[in-house]
C-alpha cells in the first residue's frame, strides 16, 4: 500500500520460505489483508458513516497506518496503553471506547491531549468530573463519548432519558467536550444467520439512534453516534445516525469472523509444526492457548477442512486427529478462532506472499492492559 511500506531489508527471515520458519509464528498474509482493508474502506467511501478501524484487533502499528491510508479517519482502541502507543507513533484521532478510571490513569490520559485528538467513553458523571477536574487543571480538552447500553449487558448508560440527563451535565462540565454516543451491539454479532443478524443489530442500535434525536431535540448537539463491528458494518453501519464505524477483526479475520462475513479473506495464521505423529491418524502441533485465542472455538488447519481438533485446552500442544500423511516436522498453518487475543500473544507479525517471507512488523500495543 503506497506510502506505508516499512520492509525490514536487515531481517535474515526475509525472503525466505514459511517452511523454513521456527515455530509457532504468527502470520500475515499481506494479500488477503490488503484486500480487506480495501473492502471495508471502499464499502464506506462514499457513504455518511466513517470508519475508525479498533486497534484492538491487531496493536500494529505499521497495519492501523495501512488502515488509515486506506480512508480510515481515526482509530479506535480498547486500553489507554495502546493510545499511548498509537499518540507515541504520531496518530492524531484516537477514539478509547472504554471507561477511564482512576487517578493513574487519568494523569496518563491528560498527559496524551496536547499532543493528540483523544475522545473516551463514559457512562456515569463521576467519570466525566474526574476528568474534567484533571483537564482542566492542566489547560486541556478531553472528548467525552456517552456509553448506551442497547443490549450489551456491560458498560453503558439506559437508552433514552438517563442518556440525556447524563449527556446534559457533561455538556456543562468544563475541560471536556460532549462529542457523542457510542453504542456496541457486541450481544449479537456472532449470530450466525445473516438476515436474523442484520435485524438484531439494526433493532438494537435504533434505540441509540432514538437516544441521539432526544438529546438534539433537548438543544444539545450530538457531534457522533460510534459503534458495530466488522460483523455488523453492512446493517447497523448504513443506518441513518450512525457516524463512525468501529470495526476491527476484517483486517486480520480469524475462524468465527469469516462464518460470520465470508467477503472478507482469512489473512492471520500460526505457522506451527508437527512434533509428535502419536497413532494413526493423530498428530500433536506445537502450539496451544498461549499461541492462539480460543474464546471462540477450536481452531481449524488452513488447506485441511477434514481434519479434526477435538479440543484447544493444552498451553503447548494441539491434538488433531483424522489427519493425512503428515510426517514428523511438516509446517502448517493454524488459523485461530480469534484473531484480537491472538494478536495480543505475539510480539511481531510476519507477513507474507506468495508464500515467502516480506516483512516484519513489531506488535507495539502487544500485552498493553493498563
Amino acid at each position: 500500500m503506497a506510502g506505508v511500506e516499512t520492509v525490514n531489508l536487515h531481517d535474515p527471515r526475509i525472503g525466505c520460505p514459511l517452511a523454513e520458519l521456527d515455530t509457532p509464528t504468527l502470520l500475515l498474509d499481506r494479500t488477503a489483508s490488503d484486500h480487506n482493508l480495501a473492502r471495508m474502506a471502499a464499502f464506506f467511501r462514499n457513504r455518511p458513516a466513517k470508519l475508525r478501524p479498533h486497534f484492538k484487533n491487531h496493536k500494529c502499528i505499521t497495519l492501523a497506518k495501512r488502515q488509515l491510508a486506506a480512508g480510515a479517519v481515526g482509530i479506535t482502541c480498547a486500553k489507554l496503553g495502546e493510545a499511548e502507543v498509537l499518540v507515541e507513533h504520531g496518530f492524531q484521532d484516537i477514539l478509547i471506547a472504554n471507561q477511564i478510571v482512576g487517578e493513574p490513569k487519568i494523569a496518563r490520559l491528560i498527559r496524551l491531549a496536547p499532543h493528540s485528538k483523544i475522545g473516551v467513553a463514559i457512562d456515569h458523571l463521576e467519570q466525566a468530573t474526574s476528568i474534567s477536574k484533571a483537564a482542566t487543571a492542566a489547560g486541556s480538552v478531553v472528548k467525552l463519548l456517552v456509553e448506551v447500553d442497547i443490549g450489551m449487558g456491560r458498560c453503558g448508560v439506559a437508552p433514552g432519558l438517563a442518556t440525556l440527563k447524563l449527556a446534559k451535565r457533561v455538556s456543562e462540565l468544563p475541560g471536556v467536550q460532549f462529542a457523542g454516543l457510542q453504542a456496541f451491539e457486541g450481544h449479537l454479532v456472532n449470530t450466525l444467520d445473516r438476515a436474523e443478524r442484520m435485524s438484531l443489530a439494526r433493532a438494537a442500535m435504533q434505540q441509540a439512534i432514538d437516544t441521539r434525536q432526544m438529546i438534539e431535540a433537548a438543544g444539545i448537539e450530538v457531534h457522533c453516534l460510534s459503534g458495530c463491528s466488522s460483523a455488523t458494518y453492512d446493517s447497523t453501519g448504513i443506518m441513518a445516525g450512525v457516524d463512525e464505524i468501529q470495526a476491527g477483526t476484517y483486517a486480520t479475520m480469524d475462524k468465527q469472523y469469516f462464518r460470520l462475513v465470508p467477503e472478507f479473506q482469512i489473512a492471520l495464521s500460526v505457522l506451527v509444526r508437527v512434533i509428535s505423529r502419536p497413532g494413526p491418524g493423530k498428530a500433536v502441533l506445537d502450539v496451544g492457548v498461549k499461541g492462539a485465542g480460543s474464546e471462540f472455538g477450536v481452531p481449524s488447519i488452513r488447506d485441511f477442512p477434514d481434519v479434526e481438533i477435538p479440543f484447544f485446552l493444552s498451553e503447548e500442544h494441539v491434538v488433531v486427529r483424522n489427519v493425512p500423511d503428515w510426517g514428523i516436522g511438516d509446517v502448517l498453518q493454524l488459523i485461530p478462532s480469534h484473531a484480537c487475543t491472538t494478536c495480543n500473544l505475539y510480539r511481531e507479525l510476519v507477513v507474507h506472499a506468495d508464500g515467502r517471507v516480506v516483512d516484519v512488523w513489531p506488535i507495539e500495543a502487544s500485552g498493553k492492559l493498563s
